[in-house]
């Protein structure tokens, strides 16, 4: 299995993981307008022997603070083909992710998930306590990158996420 960034060809099986794994097309409309929109900072997928097993997806976001606006990123989704689950194959995914995020210089990441999960990334519900987010809750977390990463703030995420909010 190999990890890498998306390519044009890896779109319709990134559509029909996220379809499958979330029983609808709402996720996959979600990422076609994410790239769309110019949105979608980073699209990685796990691939063996050819075919798409895995995908994940980072978009931008913005957080306002004291009259001063900084550049942020969601983790949403990440999805593993049913049979390839429970392998280490979506862990692989947000590892690479968070490794590319790092070298792209940015400086935190927030995601709507298990705690359980993501919180063996590093992730806390504690680090995104201080941040206003129409998502804020029980499964909401951040994960700081760098020790500049914002600690408070009013999140805005990419217009695509509107139709689910």
């Amino acid at each position: 299995m190999i990890v890498r960034r998306e390519r044009a060809a890896d779109v319709a099986g990134i559509r029909a993981i996220l379809c499958a794994a979330f029983a609808g097309d709402q996720e996959a409309d979600l990422v076609d307008s994410l790239r769309r929109d110019g949105d979608l900072l980073l699209s990685m997928v796990a691939e063996d022997s050819g075919d798409v097993i895995g995908c994940i997806g980072f978009s931008r976001l913005w957080i306002s603070h004291q009259g001063e606006r900084s550049p942020g990123v969601s983790l949403a989704p990440l999805a593993v083909t049913a049979e390839r689950r429970r392998r280490g194959i979506g862990a692989a995914l947000v590892e690479a992710g968070h490794a590319h995020l790092r070298s792209a210089g940015e400086t935190i990441v927030f995601v709507l998930g298990d705690p359980a999960y993501y919180g063996r990334f590093g992730y806390s519900i504690a680090a995104a306590a201080d941040f206003d987010c129409c998502y804020a809750g029980p499964h909401f977390q951040a994960l700081a990158l760098t020790s500049s990463a914002p600690t408070a703030g009013a999140i805005v995420y990419a217009a695509a996420f509107a139709h689910l909010q």
